[in-house]
C-alpha cells in the first residue's frame, strides 16, 4: 500500500508529512466533506472524527479548516444547516450537492481510495490524539508569543514548562 500522499498548496506532491504540506489539494476536502454529509447529515466535530479515522488517525483536520469549509458549503448550496441544542449545526446535502458531488465523482472516489491508502501505510505516524496535542501547545504558544511583550520570568517559566515536559517525554 501507498503512503498517504501529502499535496502542496498547488496541488502537486509534497514528499512525506513532517508538519509542513496539505493533506487536500484545491478543493478536495470540500468534496470529501460533501461526500460524508451525503452518506448521512453529521456535525462538524463528527466531520473531524470521521476523517480522522478514514486517515487511521495520521492526520485530523483542525476545526479552523473544516468549520469555513463548511460555511462554503453553505454558502454554495450544497448543504443546509439546521441548529441543535447546545449550538450545534447539523449538515445536511442538498440537491444542488448531491449534483455536484455526481458532476465530481470520479475525484471524490480519487480521494476516498488515496485517504483508504494513506490509512493503511501509516503504521509510523504520530496517533491522533498526540497530533492534537502538539497542535494545541503550538496554538497556545502562538497566540501567548502574539500578545503583550513577557517580562523575563514570563519567558524563563515558559522555556522551563517546555522543557520539563520535554525530559518527562525522553523517559517515557
Amino acid at each position: 500500500m501507498k503512503d498517504f500522499e501529502l499535496l502542496d498548496p498547488r496541488g502537486a506532491p509534497a514528499g512525506p508529512r513532517r508538519g509542513g504540506g496539505r493533506v487536500f489539494g484545491h478543493g478536495g476536502l470540500r468534496l470529501v466533506l460533501l461526500r460524508l454529509i451525503a452518506d448521512r447529515p453529521r456535525h462538524g466535530y463528527e466531520l473531524i472524527k470521521a476523517i480522522e479515522e478514514r486517515l487511521g488517525g495520521s492526520y485530523s483536520p483542525s476545526p479552523g479548516v473544516i468549520y469555513p469549509t463548511l460555511t462554503l458549503l453553505e454558502e454554495l448550496g450544497h448543504v443546509t444547516v439546521s441548529a441543535e441544542g447546545g449550538g450545534r449545526k447539523l449538515h445536511t446535502v442538498t440537491d444542488a450537492g448531491l449534483e455536484h458531488l455526481q458532476a465530481h465523482r470520479d475525484e471524490v472516489e480519487a480521494l476516498l481510495a488515496r485517504m483508504a491508502d494513506g490509512a493503511g501505510g501509516r503504521g509510523a505516524a504520530r496517533p491522533a490524539p498526540v497530533e492534537r496535542a502538539v497542535h494545541n501547545l503550538r496554538q497556545a504558544l502562538h497566540m501567548r508569543l502574539a500578545g503583550p511583550p513577557l517580562d523575563t520570568a514570563q519567558i524563563h517559566a515558559i522555556a522551563d514548562l517546555l522543557d520539563e515536559a520535554a525530559r518527562r517525554i525522553e523517559r517515557l
